[in-house]
């Protein structure tokens, strides 16, 4: 057991830092805290991914030279690019869903002033009763 679990050790900490990520997502309350637990879950993804992708003693995947005039082409040779890709669009989509949460929390802070979840879905239920009532008077004054 402890073998297999010494000769995973990428696949054993991405384990390890996905379930970080998910108790920080769960048991938090603050919104930027919960933020950070996505990225953390994002980064086991993508170390699972790359340890997943390599092989050990292949090339990167671009061609080599046969030495006679021509390319070796036998996908044996070279890694996978595919999780290499997958990794980098993640990347690319993980910044931009942060920056966007990051933009919601920040508005959320400037209306309520709290980044704290329950607070501020406290203080919205809140505000949506004082519009529901204010909305209750204005229809019986036109009655």
């Amino acid at each position: 057991m402890l073998e297999k679990l010494l000769l995973n050790h990428y696949e054993a900490a991405a384990v390890i830092l996905s379930g970080i990520g998910l108790t920080n997502l769960l048991l938090q309350r603050n919104l930027i805290k919960k933020i950070i637990g996505l990225n953390i879950m994002d980064t086991a993804v993508y170390l699972f991914l790359a340890a997943k992708g390599y092989v050990a003693g292949r090339a990167a995947p671009i061609l080599i030279p046969d030495g006679a005039g021509g390319w070796i082409t036998s996908s044996s040779v070279y890694v996978n690019p595919i999780p290499a890709g997958l990794v980098l669009t993640g990347i690319v989509v993980s910044v931009s869903v942060t920056a966007f949460a990051l933009a919601l929390t920040l508005k959320l802070y400037e209306s309520y002033g709290t980044l704290n979840i329950d607070e501020a879905l406290m203080k919205m239920t809140q505000e949506q009763e004082q519009l529901e009532a204010r909305i209750d008077e204005a229809q019986e004054e036109a009655l």
